[in-house]
């Protein structure tokens, strides 16, 4: 098996070049056609795109067949969003009778990938009852399509998947399995939702947002919840932002704790691609759980 491609192995040019492509700012064709130039012998722009793009297969930790656990596709009610909106739900199997502290688990801007049901068995298996709702739901769900996911994405209501994400935290701390406590993580995208529920859900017990767009440094004060926030170094497009609500937050009194890890790239945590880096994302995820642990814990 040839050794696994990371980060290191890429142009930073192309890196922030894909980056753009992901988030919707380049189309695939844009890409292609600026990527060209790193092209080398034998490898044409679509090979460098095809290297850059999610594997699913090498990224899986936890098999959705893991015996350790239950999981099951529900629906729960969105009245002022979807209607009716699909998630994964995963659970330890010898849970019982327990009652479980919840996790909303809030994906990229592609929807219910598997990257993200494997994050909910990761959580599962460390003692949460985890959910992750797929936005794209009233679009047909995720596609099984990364370029399809993105366009779906773009025409996506993003009000009404904002409320979506807001039922799916009331729905899940309503469970009877639940044990009342509520925590958010989500990527990206997911970490942007995570960033407007702690600003929106002022009984949000624990938050955690992974390289996440943050609201403006007014609605800072809102925050309720305890905050874990988890950045890259190289990530221009997010981190602009950071400093001005950093300074929000700490004047509002809120709870939070800051890290940023140094030489990661924007989805550093995501071990499907190339941008992902092992310790930082170790660190980073052993830091997440214990912070969930510590603030999901039962009265």
């Amino acid at each position: 098996m040839p050794p696994r491609l990371t980060a290191q192995d890429f142009d930073q040019e192309l890196l922030i070049l894909f980056d753009a492509y992901v988030h919707g700012d380049l189309d695939r064709r844009a890409f292609l056609s600026q990527a060209q130039k790193f092209a080398k012998a034998g490898v044409a722009a679509t090979g460098l795109l095809a290297a850059l793009s999610p594997n699913f297969a090498a990224g899986q930790q936890v098999t959705p067949s893991d015996p350790r656990l239950k999981v099951e596709r529900v629906s729960y009610p969105s009245p002022s969003g979807s209607g009716t909106v699909n998630g994964y739900l995963a659970r330890p199997a010898d849970a019982g009778a327990r009652r479980l502290p919840a996790v909303l688990v809030i994906h990229e801007n592609r929807g219910l990938n598997p990257h993200i049901e494997d994050i909910a068995r990761r959580l599962a298996l460390d003692g949460f009852m985890a959910f992750a709702p797929d936005a794209l739901t009233p679009l047909g769900g995720y596609p099984g399509d990364e370029d399809k996911a993105r366009a779906a994405f773009a025409k996506l209501d993003q009000a009404h998947a904002l409320n979506d994400f807001m039922a799916a935290a009331t729905w899940l701390r309503a469970r009877p399995d639940s044990n009342g406590k509520l925590g958010a993580v989500g990527f990206c995208y997911g970490g942007g939702i995570v960033h407007q529920l702690a600003i929106r859900l002022p009984d949000l017990n624990a938050g955690v947002p992974f390289y996440g767009n943050t609201p403006a440094p007014s609605e800072a004060a809102k925050v309720k919840a305890p905050l874990l926030v988890q950045r890259a170094e190289v990530d221009e497009r997010i981190n602009a932002a950071w400093p001005a609500y950093e300074t929000a937050l700490r004047e509002a009194g809120v709870k939070f704790t800051a890290y940023q890890y140094a030489g990661t790239q924007h989805g550093f945590n995501n071990d499907t691609t190339p941008r992902y880096d092992a310790a930082a994302a170790q660190l980073a995820w052993s830091r997440t759980v214990a912070f969930l642990k510590t603030q999901l814990a039962g009265d």
